[in-house]
């Protein structure tokens, strides 16, 4: 059934902290003078096969993009960086910014994936065509999932889900054979 789901998807969102990254913020002291006027510079570390997924998806023609309740300017850098379609900082409501994104794109919500890890997430989850939850997720969100992913959050888990889906479409195969080709 999750395949069959899997099919029709063109969007790929997912959450940041637990997802894009294992969870955990950094926070370095900064010089008095910084410019958040927090004294204090916050960073995440992100997995490269996430990053090459991002690739993969945009050589198979699923949009991607990302719905988190935390601002950060780490996030912006890595999202500008990997060319995401959507980027949604500051979102505490995912499930009224993903009709915002059906909206501007004109999709339907069967045709949206999320990759989700705690229960912020689940209102999303439900409400659109394919949940993946990371291997770590708590359990209330598992259980929302319709696929559990074969790595956790941080450590390639939205490459397990855009394999997964290309997979589902038919397509891994030549997107992997264009990216090797320096599409």
């Amino acid at each position: 059934m999750s395949q069959a789901r899997a099919v029709r998807i063109k969007l790929l969102l997912f959450d940041v902290d637990g997802v894009a990254t294992d969870g955990m913020i950094w926070l370095f002291p900064a010089h008095a003078g910084a410019a958040n006027g927090r004294n204090m510079v916050e960073t995440k570390g992100f997995h490269a096969h996430d990053g090459t997924a991002i690739s993969l998806a945009r050589l198979g023609g699923i949009k991607t993009g990302l719905i988190t309740k935390r601002v950060s300017e780490a996030v912006t850098l890595r999202a500008r960086d990997l060319r995401l379609d959507h980027v949604l900082q500051g979102i505490s409501d995912k499930r009224q910014a993903l009709e915002e994104i059906l909206a501007k794109e004109g999709l339907q919500a069967k045709e949206v994936a999320f990759v989700g890890d705690d229960i912020i997430d689940l209102p999303i989850m439900r409400a659109c065509g394919l949940a993946f939850a990371v291997f770590n997720a708590r359990d209330e969100v598992k259980q929302a999932a319709h696929v559990i992913l074969e790595h956790a959050g941080g450590h390639g888990a939205i490459r397990d889900a855009v394999e997964y889906l290309l997979r589902a479409q038919g397509k891994l195969e030549s997107v992997v054979a264009a990216y090797l080709n320096g599409y």
